[in-house]
């Protein structure tokens, strides 16, 4: 493989605790307060910052050139401001494609999202695996590597969910999700042939595990569902290295646009101790 996605490479955990290292967490939307929960579990001592790119939203929308230019030209923005000691970008369609530039641009450690294939593949007994993502991951370079790479042995199915992302935020904003509509998206992964079935998924997707419990009940047959987070949320603490636990600011969201910032999803994001809520104008250039 030419990047791995989930290590900072070039970087070595420092041997001294930081008393209060910086955590900006990174996506288009809100799929990453999935991440950022782990995260925060992981590193409790830790001031968070969490930064969704929503005037963006969805990435899928954007050509690879494009996508990789709003990606710097926002993160140039955000680390002048934040100063984060490490950057999660919870995205699997920014990850597969902009971490190269990032690393190129920024002087600090970046933590991307891969899709889970290798534990994917681990874990599968029927060798019948599908990856649940957008279209983007979907039609990647780097997740066909991974799927030749670690799943040879595999039927992997490639599921690119058109709507999925969005039916997440909806949720979350407090709004109404048809359970036909979410089946619809979700029901591709299921495959039978020859006696075996798919007996795995991998949430590729940080919005996904959003919608997990709702998945698992409208799910044919039970699968095992793989989350990258608690993964992410390892690889930061052994990049940041030991954490002091004086206590820290409340965590604070940075928002783009701040267009669908309703009451429920102002309640939601202090579910996730996102207490203070900041905008940082940044409209999509047409």
């Amino acid at each position: 493989m030419q990047v791995d996605l989930l290590a900072g490479t070039g970087y070595r955990p420092l041997a001294l605790p930081r008393p209060q290292p910086t955590i900006l967490v990174f996506d288009s939307g809100l799929g990453g307060l999935t991440v950022l929960s782990r995260t925060t579990q992981a590193c409790p001592g830790a001031h968070i910052v969490y930064a969704a790119d929503d005037a963006g939203f969805p990435y899928g929308r954007l050509t690879e050139e494009a996508l990789v230019a709003r990606i710097l030209a926002v993160m140039e923005r955000l680390i002048a401001r934040c100063r984060p000691d490490l950057v999660v970008i919870a995205c699997n369609t920014a990850s597969t494609l902009v971490l190269p530039a990032l690393r190129a641009r920024f002087a600090i450690p970046f933590v991307g999202t891969v899709p889970a294939i290798k534990p994917a593949a681990t874990a599968t007994k029927s060798g019948m695996i599908s990856v649940l993502a957008t279209p983007g991951t979907v039609a990647r370079v780097y997740t066909r590597e991974l799927i030749e790479t670690y799943a040879g042995g595999c039927d992997v199915t490639l599921v690119g969910a058109t709507r999925l992302a969005g039916l997440a935020e909806q949720a979350l904003k407090g709004e109404a999700v048809d359970d036909k509509a979410l089946l619809a998206e979700i029901a591709p992964c299921f495959v039978e042939a020859n006696g075996r079935r798919t007996d795995v998924v991998t949430l590729s997707c940080t919005h996904y595990p959003l919608l997990l419990e709702r998945m698992k009940r409208l799910a044919p047959w039970p699968v095992e569902w793989i989350d990258p987070a608690p993964a992410i949320a390892r690889r930061v603490v052994a990049l940041l290295g030991p954490i002091g636990d004086a206590p820290c600011p409340d965590a604070t969201a940075i928002f783009t646009s701040g267009a669908g910032l309703s009451g429920p999803l102002r309640i939601a994001l202090a579910g996730y101790g996102l207490a203070h809520v900041a905008i940082e104008p940044m409209p999509l250039a047409n």
